[in-house]
C-alpha cells in the first residue's frame, strides 16, 4: 500500500547510492563540471545513443549520498521512458516510482523519487510543487524542449518545479526556433542580438562519432517514377525528388508511401536484404520501420511478414502493452519491428542497424529524433543504414547529422509553424493526420522504386554508384567509417565503367558529351565542397546548402550543367575572398 511521505523522512534502506560502471569521457567531463559548479540549474546536450540517463542519474545519486537533495522527480516525455528510468536508476541502486499519480501524491516510502510525464505534470503541477516544498528535490527534466511545445506544459513544468533544490535538463535533439521560452534554460542574445539557448555541457554527433560512441549512418535514398490521381480527377505522373512544386512533391512522396505501390515493396525488400548481410556477423541486429499512420503500419507489417516469412512486432500506440512489446523486441533477436512514433525518442534498442524512414513527417526534430534510434554503437565498426524516399528535405537533414542547434527565441514563420503543426499531429495522434487527409479524392496509381543515390559524412554518391555497389557497405566489422567515406570518395573519382558497344551500334556522341560533361562539373564541385570543409570545418551538407541556396536549381545529381558551374564559380569566389581576408 502506498503512504504519504513526511518531511524529512527518508527511505527506509541505507544503501550506498550510485554504483555505475566506468564512465565515458564526456559523462565524466559533464560530471566533474558539474560537480566543481554546483548549480541550480543544467542543461546538459548530448547527442541520442551517448549516455545522457547514466550520466544524469549518476548526479542523482552523488547528490542522494551527500544528502544535497532528499528526493528526485524524474520527468521524460512518454509512459514508456518512464518505466526506462526507473529500471535504469535501479542498476545504480536507486528507486524510482514509475507508476505515481501526481493527483495523489503518495508513493511508497521504499523509493527515492518518481517518474512522470510532462502531460503529467500539466494537471498535477500543484501537488508537485508541495512535493517540490516538503523535500530538497533533484528534478531531472529529460528531453527538455517538450516543456516548449505548449505554453501550458511549459507553464506547468515552471510551476511545479520553481521550488526545486536542483534541476538538471537534458535534450539531444535539434530545438526549433519558436517564440515561447523553455524553462529553467538560459538564453543569451546571439551577433544578432535574438535570444539563443546557452548549455552547460555539449557533446554532439560529430565528436561523438570521432569517440566511438555512436554508429555513422549510411542513408540509402531511393527514387522513381509515381502517379496518382488528384481530388480534382487529374493524373498526374512525376519521378519523385525531381523539381516541382511543394504540393506535387507532397503528392508524389504520399503515393511512394502507399502499401499498395511497388516503391514499398521494393524498399522494404532491400531493407531487408540489408539485414541478413549485417545479421551474418551481428545475430540479433534488428530492423524498424517509422510509419505515419496506424493503418499504413499494419499494411507496412503484413507487407514484411509476407517478405521475410516472419511476423514482425508492430507497434501502434503508448499504452503499456506497446511498451512491452518494444522490451520484448529490444531484449529478443526477431528481425522487425514496424511503429508509428513510439520508437521516436528515447527509446533504447541498441540492437537496431537497418530503418526504413516510410513517415510524411519531416520537421527537423522528429527525422533526428527517428535517426536517434539508430546510432548507439555496441562495438567497433558498426554502421547503420536508413533507407529513405528522395525528398530534398530528408537528404538535407541526413547531410547535416553534425550540425547542433539552440533554441532560438523568435517568432516562427508561417512555414515553422505549418512544420510544428504537422508535428505534433505526428506526436500526438496515430491515425492519418489532416495535411494528409486534405483531398481525400487523391488516390496513388502506381509508384516504381529505383536505388537514387547514397548519403554518408555529410557526402552526396549518386550516378557513379550502383545499387549493387553499396550491398557491402555497411556491413559490421569490413571497413572502419573513415575507410567507408574514402572508398566512396574514390569510387566518386574514377570513371563510370561503360560497357563495350556492338560494332553495328550508333555512336550517341551528343547524349554521352552531355553525360561526360556533367559528371565532370560534379565532381569538380564535390571536390571544392571537400576543400572547403577541411577550411572551414562546415558539413558538406551545409555547403552545398548554401550554395543552392545563392545560385537556385535543385541537388547536384539533378542540377543542369550551367547550374553547377554556377555553384563552382561562386565557391571559388569564396576561396579567394577568404584567402584576401587571410
Amino acid at each position: 500500500m502506498s503512504t504519504t511521505l513526511s518531511t524529512g523522512q527518508l527511505p527506509h534502506h541505507q544503501a550506498s547510492k550510485g554504483v555505475w560502471a566506468k564512465p565515458r569521457a564526456w559523462q565524466q567531463e559533464a560530471y566533474d563540471l558539474y560537480t566543481q559548479r554546483g548549480p541550480r540549474d543544467f542543461l546538459a546536450v548530448a547527442t541520442p545513443g551517448a549516455g545522457k540517463t547514466a550520466f544524469a542519474l549518476r548526479i542523482a545519486g552523488d547528490l542522494l549520498e551527500r544528502r544535497v537533495v532528499e528526493r528526485l522527480i524524474v520527468v521524460a516525455p512518454t509512459e514508456h521512458l518512464k518505466q526506462q528510468w526507473a529500471d535504469a536508476a535501479a542498476r545504480g541502486n536507486i528507486s524510482i516510482d514509475p507508476a505515481f499519480s501526481g493527483k495523489s501524491g503518495k508513493t511508497s516510502r521504499d523509493f527515492d523519487g518518481v517518474a512522470v510525464t510532462y502531460a503529467g505534470v500539466s494537471v498535477a503541477s500543484n501537488a508537485l510543487r508541495v512535493r517540490c516544498e516538503r523535500f530538497k528535490t533533484l528534478v531531472i527534466l529529460d528531453e527538455i524542449h517538450h516543456a516548449g511545445d505548449a505554453m501550458t506544459w511549459g507553464e506547468a513544468v515552471r510551476e511545479a518545479f520553481d521550488p526545486a533544490t536542483r534541476r538538471l535538463s537534458l535534450t539531444g535533439t535539434p530545438f526549433r526556433s519558436d517564440a515561447n521560452p523553455i524553462p529553467f534554460i538560459t538564453y543569451a542574445p546571439d551577433d544578432e542580438l535574438i535570444p539563443r539557448s546557452a548549455s552547460d555541457y555539449a557533446y554532439g554527433y560529430g565528436r561523438a562519432l570521432a569517440d566511438g560512441v555512436v554508429r555513422p549512418v549510411l542513408f540509402l535514398a531511393y527514387s522513381g517514377d509515381m502517379k496518382w490521381r488528384t481530388s480534382a480527377g487529374d493524373e498526374i505522373a512525376a519521378r519523385l525528388g525531381a523539381p516541382m512544386t511543394k504540393d506535387l512533391a507532397a503528392q508524389a512522396w504520399r503515393t511512394a508511401l502507399d502499401p499498395a505501390g511497388d516503391w514499398v515493396q521494393k524498399v522494404l525488400e532491400a531493407a531487408d536484404k540489408r539485414l541478413t548481410e549485417v545479421r551474418r556477423d551481428v545475430a540479433d541486429a534488428g530492423g524498424l520501420v517509422i510509419a505515419t499512420d496506424q493503418d499504413t503500419a499494419r499494411a507496412y507489417a503484413k507487407l514484411l511478414a509476407a517478405i521475410v516469412g516472419e511476423k514482425p512486432t508492430l507497434v501502434l500506440s503508448d499504452e503499456p502493452k506497446a511498451s512491452k512489446r518494444i522490451q520484448e523486441f529490444a531484449d529478443g533477436t526477431s528481425r522487425w519491428m514496424v511503429a508509428v512514433r513510439m520508437v521516436s525518442e528515447g527509446v533504447d534498442v541498441p540492437r537496431l542497424a537497418v530503418g526504413v524512414y516510410a513517415t510524411a513527417t519531416q520537421t527537423p526534430l522528429y527525422f533526428a529524433q527517428a535517426i536517434g534510434r539508430f546510432v548507439r554503437a555496441r562495438r567497433r565498426g558498426e554502421t547503420a543504414s536508413v533507407f529513405l524516399p528522395t525528398v530534398p528535405t530528408l537528404l538535407q537533414y541526413a547531410a547535416e547529422m553534425e550540425v547542433e542547434r539552440d533554441h532560438v527565441l523568435r517568432p516562427p514563420s508561417s512555414e515553422d509553424e505549418d512544420e510544428d503543426a504537422l508535428m505534433q499531429q505526428a506526436e500526438q495522434a496515430e491515425t492519418m493526420p489532416d495535411y494528409l487527409q486534405e483531398g481525400m479524392g487523391f488516390q496513388a496509381l502506381n509508384s516504381e522504386a529505383a536505388f537514387d543515390r547514397l548519403v554518408y559524412d555529410g557526402n552526396e554518391f549518386g550516378g557513379e554508384l550502383g545499387e549493387d555497389e553499396t550491398e557491402f557497405l555497411g556491413i559490421p566489422g569490413l571497413l572502419e567509417p573513415d575507410q567507408v567515406t574514402e572508398l566512396l570518395k574514390r569510387r566518386r573519382s574514377q570513371p563510370k565503367r561503360k560497357e563495350p558497344e556492338a560494332a553495328s551500334a550508333p555512336v550517341a556522341e551528343p547524349a554521352e558529351a552531355t553525360y561526360e560533361r556533367l559528371g565532370v562539373l560534379r565532381r569538380e564541385l564535390n571536390g571544392l565542397v571537400a576543400a572547403w570543409h577541411h577550411r572551414t570545418s562546415l558539413p558538406h551538407g551545409a555547403v552545398h546548402a548554401d550554395l543552392r541556396r545563392a545560385c537556385g536549381g535543385p541537388l547536384a545529381v539533378q542540377a543542369s550543367a550551367e547550374q553547377l558551374q554556377a555553384r563552382i564559380d561562386l565557391i571559388r569566389t569564396w576561396a579567394v575572398q577568404r584567402g584576401a581576408t587571410g
